[in-house]
């Protein structure tokens, strides 16, 4: 017997996802329905009663403030993926391999994910404080809603360059087009992105079973081929 699940997906994973979800569904003849967007907006549509039977956060923080609240599964929680934050420009030789194109004066716009709701901007913030840089660049920020409107930013030419997520340009081992700099994981805190088993859905064979494979190798390859961590 097939079932269905909903899952929340932070923005970043979006083609990790879309990718794990076929696959998924052709392994195990359940069906999954996807819904992206910034994990702040995804936290605020969960405790307001959205029918999401799954979670894949951006960072560790809301999953385990859910599972606190009581609306999470306790003990379900587990890192699937470790997000990676790169600086990136559609123009080739654009960004150097150290970065330090960010202390260029001519720089008019840089793309950024809201660090209130998305946990890769707020790894920006952490990487320009820790390097001194935030107060000369603060006030040349575009802020997106969440990483696929910041990376779209950058791609339209709306900013020259910006902080995405690394699985956004990575392909086959390198960054597929353009030129940008992986920003050394030393540089801000871990981007620990968590996954969780929500409240209404404990008795859904479709959203453990989604868990399952995501923690299995066939997931963990796909996820590993967008640039993640393990």
């Amino acid at each position: 017997m097939a079932d269905e699940a909903t899952v929340a997906v932070a923005a970043n994973f979006t083609a990790p996802m879309q990718k794990i979800a076929g696959e998924f569904e052709r392994a195990s003849g359940h069906k999954l329905k996807l819904a992206f967007g910034s994990t702040g907006k995804l936290y605020a549509q969960i405790v307001n009663g959205a029918p999401y039977d799954v979670l894949l956060s951006a960072d560790d923080e809301i999953p385990a403030r859910l599972e606190k609240e009581g609306l999470g599964i306790p003990g379900s929680r587990f890192t699937y993926a470790i997000g990676r934050l790169v600086l990136w420009s559609p123009l080739e030789g654009k960004v150097d391999a150290e970065g330090k194109v960010l202390r260029d004066k001519n720089i008019q716009h840089l793309a950024i994910a809201n660090p209130k709701t998305a946990p890769y901007g707020q790894a920006a913030v952490e990487m320009l404080q820790s390097n001194g840089l935030l107060a000369s660049l603060e006030g040349k920020f575009v802020q997106g809603e969440n990483i696929a409107q910041t990376f779209h930013f950058v791609q339209s030419g709306n900013a020259e360059l910006g902080f995405v997520a690394l699985s956004q340009v990575w392909k086959d081992g390198r960054i597929s087009a353009g030129s940008g700099w992986v920003v050394p994981a030393i540089q801000h805190q871990p981007i620990r992105q968590d996954a969780l088993l929500l409240s209404r859905a404990g008795g859904n064979p479709a959203a453990r079973a989604m868990l399952d494979y995501l923690r299995g190798p066939a997931a963990r390859q796909i996820i590993k081929a967008y640039g993640y961590d393990l």
